[in-house]
């Protein structure tokens, strides 16, 4: 397949610091798909949806800490669809590099998840961009292995992350209210979905399923933006 060129969206991407004033200096970090490492126990798309909707999570939490600059998922996504990257699992440390360079990140995230009929288990590599070198494997806890327990466990790999990126750790009143929060595995799968279908262009497909997860979880912050997008408000 012949690979369409990216220089109309470089230099869109290039173009925006300078209308926003000075430039932001901080390490940019980008979040690509999480690949099914072999899953079981439920539908195929629910696991399909979760190669969007974990990196969707890990962006959110990184996005807590005030000094990262966190790259919008969309913007990844966009880049490998026009790149038909990411096909017939050929992403590696190189392919996240070439993404990463393009969107202006420091560091790029991509790993692996495998849900054994309800075992879960997440493994995050974090990839320098200037040398597609994996600086650190970042294994989920497994004292949270349940599936109930993901999203304890996406933000406990955040933290691990942002400490692999010598990020400073978040402040007392930033961490409390993260850990006040527990979005239910329903929830961040109904999520997860909305954001497959998002990227497949299906845009009622995906509202019902951000107001799934807003149904399943009222203060779902990035479901409620997510549905902000879709609708065009």
């Amino acid at each position: 397949m012949r690979h369409r060129s990216v220089v109309p969206l470089l230099a869109l991407i290039l173009m925006l610091p300078a209308s926003s004033g000075a430039q932001d200096t901080r390490p940019g970090i980008a979040v690509m798909p999480f690949q099914n490492g072999g899953s079981y126990g439920q539908d195929k798309e629910n696991f399909d949806a979760l190669e969007r909707g974990i990196a969707g999570m890990l962006i959110s939490e990184l996005s807590q800490n005030p000094a990262a600059r966190v790259v919008e998922r969309e913007n990844v996504q966009r880049l490998l669809d026009e790149q038909d990257l990411g096909a017939d699992g050929r992403v590696d440390a190189a392919t996240a590099a070439k993404v990463g360079k393009l969107v202006g990140a420091r560091y790029m995230v991509m790993g692996t998840f495998v849900d054994l009929y309800g075992r879960f288990r997440v493994d995050a590599r974090l990839v320098d961009v200037e040398t597609s070198e994996i600086l650190k494997v970042v294994r989920s806890d497994p004292k949270l292995e349940k599936r109930e327990e993901m999203f304890r466990l996406l933000q406990a790999l955040a933290e691990r992350l942002m400490a692999e990126s010598k990020l400073p750790p978040l402040s007392s009143e930033v961490s409390q209210a993260a850990k006040a929060r527990n979005v239910p595995t329903e929830a961040l799968t109904y999520y997860s979905r909305a954001l497959l279908y998002q990227d497949r262009g299906d845009k009622a497909k995906a509202t019902e399923y951000f107001n799934k997860a807003i149904t399943a979880f009222p203060n779902y912050a990035e479901a409620q933006e997510g549905l902000k997008k879709v609708s065009g408000a």
